[in-house]
């Protein structure tokens, strides 16, 4: 079966967590952020360790890994109760990541959207990832030079996803925006899917 998504795109710090946190809980909906499920490892676990040893250096987790704790974690979601693959529809922030990844999820995602939280003020993003790091004690986005190479790594590897899944899907939408506003137009697009 292949899961209805819909994909929160944009740079880190754009807000994609922000927006899928809360859409996440309107009924029928589920959010899967990629990297959550990577932060909730027990640092001990061999992903655990995995994660801890990319993500400290600003790089992505190998693929295959990658893949592999996402299809594990929508496994345990829905044998939880907290995923309904057959009326849910699915955000997703954070996978895919790459070329690889998209073709590695192309037979389980049916994408019917892609929201690109745009943020051309490097500042701005720079502030967000710094002050996320603060609230929510996120190491990985305490270092400048970390974030410097998350940056580049999503300029290299993560947009160019945009022309993969083709303009027809793409949503733009102003990430400098109010969260609220950002959601409003979220929320507008959504309705007409």
């Amino acid at each position: 079966m292949k899961y209805r998504t819909i994909l929160l795109f944009g740079a880190p710090g754009a807000g994609k967590g922000t927006q899928g946190k809360i859409i996440g809980n309107i009924p029928n909906f589920f959010h899967c952020a990629c990297g959550d499920v990577f932060r909730s490892m027990k640092p001990d676990s061999i992903i655990g360790k995995i994660f801890l040893e990319y993500s400290s250096r600003g790089e992505l987790v190998p693929d295959e890994t990658t893949v592999e704790m996402w299809q594990q974690s929508i496994r345990n979601s829905t044998q939880a109760g907290r995923f309904h693959p057959e009326t849910d529809t699915l955000i997703l922030d954070g996978i895919p990541r790459n070329m690889h990844q998209a073709e590695m999820l192309k037979d389980t995602l049916d994408v019917k959207a892609i929201f690109f939280l745009s943020c051309p003020n490097l500042k701005k993003l720079v502030y967000r990832i710094q002050r996320r790091a603060l609230r929510e004690n996120r190491l990985d986005d305490a270092n400048m030079d970390v974030i410097q190479h998350r940056l580049k790594t999503y300029v290299k590897e993560t947009k160019p996803l945009l022309s993969f899944y083709g303009k027809e899907l793409v949503h733009p939408i102003d990430a400098t925006q109010s969260p609220a506003k950002v959601l409003c137009d979220i929320l507008r697009r959504t309705t007409k899917l």
